[in-house]
């Protein structure tokens, strides 16, 4: 081989050696992981914020890094429960697996940290709220003092809005004041003024209830648990604030062993533009648990059928500590399948409300089945009983709860042409009432916490039938 040829066929060797040592560089930090530590932790994982450590900076992901590596190759973190590709949601955080093996192999070559100039810009929040200052921020006129023991509380606060006309919102954010305690938030608005007037009735700030505001005629307007991100509504839609309304903010209270304090807030943020669809809220519960100690798979199955053309746009399960998997399908009236969310793996710490991307369309006939599991034995590291105890359902955390909320507008409703929804629920409401009626015993027209009690232990005896093994 003479000089030229040797030396040609040389730069073609090295030349083919280039990709492969540049697949082999180490990840750093400024370059690899820095981007996705920003769009998948930093919301979280900041100062302020519920996450136990920051990792906005070299230095405070250095320090962490066998420990994120460890969390995401376990995909403990991001927290996201639901099942992948079933269905598309908003905000999913969940690390692809090329992305979890970038971490990991940082991690274990000691985490370099490369060219700062490869490094983009951290992420800027607004201090103390995700999605910026809202236009309205409300809270209770004092904070509220939790004692040490015993059981959970579920305080209603009563706030006025003093609207003059009716407001939508977009969105409605939750800040927890004491995360120590406060387990989750529902708002509620009242017309009514019955809240008030519970809430001048007693000496403390707010009133306490068992089940939701103790107020007839009061409506759900959002909800609040751990891992439930904020998000606004779609252009054109809002959730609607009568004018003159209170907020009946009820917060459920865990006790520390300690006395402590809180002073939740809430902040609106309203509608920019005209609202022709108002998001509602169906609540789909089987109340009629009744999970035996040492039962490991107690299943149950229940059914809700649609009564008009809906469009369903976000779905969020909700179960206690005992809770083990949930799945939500519809089958519409073609018998088509449509899955909605499936939850393998139960977390009580981590209860998200899934947004779909592509909002879901049902018809009218539409047939909507929850499917619930729990582990009420010794082997669920989750049971708070040793040893386990019969559970049924409850409001303390040591009950159980099974439950799907469904946000959905009525496909027939433009309200800016004129056209309400129109008895969406009327029929519904009439017959929830009729059945409600021989648990009323004073005639009061309500259900205090004893009548209450009777109605869901009736509900259980005549539905047990429903519950599966």
């Amino acid at each position: 081989m003479n000089r030229s040829v040797f030396l040609l066929a040389a730069l073609v060797s090295l030349a083919s050696l280039a990709p492969a040592a540049q697949a082999k560089a180490a990840p750093t930090f400024t370059k690899d992981i820095a981007p996705i530590l920003f769009a998948h932790c930093a919301a979280c994982h900041r100062p302020g914020e519920v996450g136990p450590f920051s990792l906005l900076t070299y230095e405070e992901a250095r320090k962490r890094a066998k420990t994120v590596g460890a969390a995401v190759e376990k995909r403990l973190m991001p927290p996201w429960k639901a099942a992948p590709d079933l269905v598309a949601y908003h905000d999913n955080p969940r690390l692809s697996d090329g992305q979890i093996a970038l971490i990991k192999e940082w991690a274990a070559n000691g985490a370099p940290e490369g060219n700062r100039a490869d490094l983009l810009p951290a992420p800027k929040f607004t201090a103390g709220w995700t999605l910026g200052e809202p236009d309205l921020v409300l809270q209770a006129d004092r904070e509220f003092t939790l004692e040490a023991e015993g059981r959970d509380v579920y305080q209603c606060f009563v706030i006025p809005t003093k609207f003059a006309e009716d407001r939508f919102i977009s969105v409605m954010e939750v800040r927890p004041g004491n995360r120590r305690v406060v387990h989750h938030v529902v708002a509620f608005t009242d017309t009514t003024g019955k809240g008030r007037e519970r809430d001048e009735a007693t000496p403390e700030t707010g009133y306490r209830t068992f089940g939701g505001p103790g107020v007839p005629g009061a409506q759900w307007l959002e909800g609040w648990a751990p891992g439930k991100n904020p998000r606004h509504l779609p252009a054109g839609h809002g959730l609607l604030v009568p004018k003159g309304a209170d907020i009946i903010l009820q917060v459920h209270y865990n006790k520390t062993g300690k006395v402590e304090t809180d002073h939740t807030k809430i902040g609106f943020h309203f509608c920019k533009q005209p609202v022709d669809k108002r998001v509602r809220v169906h609540t789909h519960a089987f109340p009629g648990l009744n999970i035996q100690p040492g039962d490991a798979n107690y299943a149950v199955t229940n059914s809700y059928t649609v009564p008009a053309n809906v469009t369903v746009l976000a779905v969020w399960p909700h179960m206690h500590l005992i809770g083990r998997a949930m799945t939500v399908e519809a089958t519409l009236p073609n018998g088509n399948k449509q899955p909605m969310v499936t939850v393998p793996d139960w977390d009580f710490n981590w209860q998200f409300g899934y947004h779909f991307k592509e909002p879901l369309k049902f018809p009218g006939g539409t047939k909507i089945q929850l499917t619930a599991h729990y582990d009420n034995s010794e082997n669920n590291p989750a049971n708070p009983s040793r040893p386990p105890k019969a559970v049924r359902w409850g409001e303390q955390t040591t009950d159980e709860m099974c439950i799907a909320f469904y946000a959905y507008t009525v496909d027939t409703e433009h309200l800016t042409q004129g056209i309400a929804a129109g008895g969406m629920n009327r029929g519904r409401d009439r017959e929830a009432i009729q059945a409600l009626k021989p648990f009323d015993k004073d005639g009061d027209g309500k259900l205090n916490d004893a009548e209450r009690a009777e109605a869901v232990k009736a509900f259980q005896e005549r539905f047990g039938s429903k519950q599966k093994k």
